[in-house]
């Protein structure tokens, strides 16, 4: 197997290879979840791959996730059974064979207050009992994610003790999946693809695509190049229709806000805090490893041109902070609010129905010029969604290989929960990378300097910076700040460290060749 590592040497070297006119079974454009998750499928059935990238890895839509795999309990509300069976199935993949790693059990509180009718509990019984057959069909074990069951005050108080105690007579308890970090799932599906060869060229534009061709900019240097291919994969999420104008996409806009340490006191058990008037949404206070809390999500429609990062409007941040406060014993309000962030979902469109109304299924769409395009989905499946692109591919073109082995393939890092465990590293920085952590914390043991945290009150190491430099990818101090460390959905915390890692990274980027 080739290294997995990535950084400024490699793409020099591969860039200058596809420059020399080498050929490649399939081009993916786009580097989000669905495209790096393409290389990998691709890559390892024996097809020779580039991955090209106008930003960074993750820089859209997939690391503004809630960081949930979830298994579709809102699908099933909607009666899309099929649906949340292929959510429960990948989210068992995920759990328990391709990254174990990288991911987390995460507990579920909906408290039952007052105002919430006998009915309204009922069917959220129903359905969570209905996703537990759906868990158990998928095969994951329930010291995995455990079953629901319905919960007294008390230990519904003891679990999440900043709930309003006023009027509340129990909870429902559930369990679902979460991911540590969104992006670091993107650069982990990129970095296996690079070990079984895939080439991941990041800050390299496509500015023109056919079925077979793709015409590419170096954002770096400017210099323009030919990349040549059996087929071109269109994988660029919520901006598809600007390579493949025919694909025609409604986004909706998904919106959450870090709230500081000890605003909003719930334990580590998330909370799912019922919309007013809706039957099947709810907005979710979502707990992080280092105390914060995440408050998210809204589906609100968007028009116009595709920013590449998009804004919270003051409309979902009274939004959010207003329905979560009904179940808090305290108001939340912007003070509480350190970071905020959104993402577009790149929805397929259908006349007349709300974003919130959409389906969430993909589609794997050919246009007349012959570029593969695919749309729609969520981060959860998106290895199914790379396996039936990928599979397109290879019947429209003519390739000759294998099925997708990608349900049996484990992510560089991954190892079982109970190697985990063991893994000669801290806590933190296993589930950051796995098996991978004492070779990160490696260069701190050489240097103690290294060892320490960016700045005062943070946990990020230098190490860490040294590692994404050398074998993530990362070009510059943003890519650390916002898609490595996460360090930038606070802005206070990006700017403590900025200096630092500017300086890192310019120091790591001379020393690779």
């Amino acid at each position: 197997m080739i290294s997995g590592s990535l950084n400024k040497g490699r793409r020099e070297r591969e860039l200058e290879e596809l420059a020399a006119g080498a050929r490649v079974d399939v081009v993916v454009v786009g580097g989000g979840v669905t495209g790096a998750g393409i290389a990998l499928d691709a890559a390892s059935r024996g097809l020779s791959v580039a991955l090209v990238e106008a930003h960074d890895l993750a820089f859209g839509t997939s690391r503004w996730s809630s960081k949930l795999v979830h298994g579709g309990l809102r699908y099933l509300a909607k009666g899309d059974v099929a649906l949340a069976h292929e959510s429960a199935v990948e989210r068992n993949i995920l759990m328990t064979r391709t990254a174990p790693h990288l991911t987390r059990t995460a507990p579920q509180l909906f408290p039952l207050h007052a105002e919430t009718s006998r009915p309204q509990q009922a069917l959220i019984t129903a359905g969570l009992q209905a996703g537990d057959l759906l868990r158990r069909a998928a095969g994951t074990p329930s010291r995995v994610l455990p079953r629901p069951r319905s919960i007294p005050a008390a230990e519904a108080m003891a679990l999440a003790p900043g709930l309003r105690r006023s009027g509340l007579r129990g909870a429902l308890l559930s369990f679902d999946g979460a991911l540590v970090d969104d992006a670091r799932l993107v650069v982990t599906l990129a970095r296996t693809a690079a070990s079984f060869g895939a080439r991941i060229l990041t800050r390299l534009s496509a500015l023109e695509v056919t079925g077979d061709r793709v015409r590419a900019r170096d954002e770096l240097t400017g210099g323009e190049l030919d990349i040549h291919a059996r087929k071109v994969v269109n994988a660029t999420g919520v901006w598809a229709g600007q390579l493949a104008p025919s694909v025609r996409l409604r986004p909706s806009r998904g919106s959450h806000l870090v709230l500081a340490p000890g605003s909003a006191p719930i334990g580590r058990s998330s909370v799912m805090v019922g919309v007013p008037g809706e039957h099947s949404r709810f907005i979710l206070l979502l707990p992080q490893p280092d105390g914060r809390v995440h408050l998210g999500i809204t589906d609100e429609p968007t028009d116009g041109e595709i920013p590449d990062t998009p804004e919270v409007p003051q409309s979902d941040v009274d939004f959010l902070l207003s329905v979560a406060s009904t179940a808090l014993s305290v108001r939340l309000t912007e003070s509480d609010v350190i970071g905020a962030y959104a993402g577009l979902r790149p929805l397929i469109e259908t006349d007349g129905a709300r974003t919130a109304d959409l389906s969430r299924k993909h589609a794997v769409l050919t246009s007349g010029d012959g570029v593969i395009t695919i749309v729609g989905g969520k981060l959860t499946t998106y290895r199914r969604m790379a396996a039936d692109a990928v599979d397109t591919a290879i019947t429209e073109a003519g390739l000759h290989c294998g099925p997708s082995r990608t349900h049996r393939l484990p992510l560089l890092g991954a190892a079982r929960r109970s190697q985990l465990s063991t893994v000669d590293a801290s806590p933190r920085l296993v589930a950051k990378y796995g098996t991978e952590a004492p070779r990160v914390a490696a260069a701190g043991e050489v240097d103690p300097a290294m060892a320490a945290p960016l700045y005062d009150g943070g946990e990020v190491t230098a190490a860490e910076v040294l590692w994404g430099v050398r074998h993530e990818g990362a070009l510059d101090a943003a890519d650390i700040l916002h898609r490595r460390t996460r360090l930038g959905l606070v802005p206070a915390d990006a700017d403590a460290a900025g200096p630092r890692v500017a300086e890192l990274v310019e120091r790591a980027l001379v020393g690779i060749a």
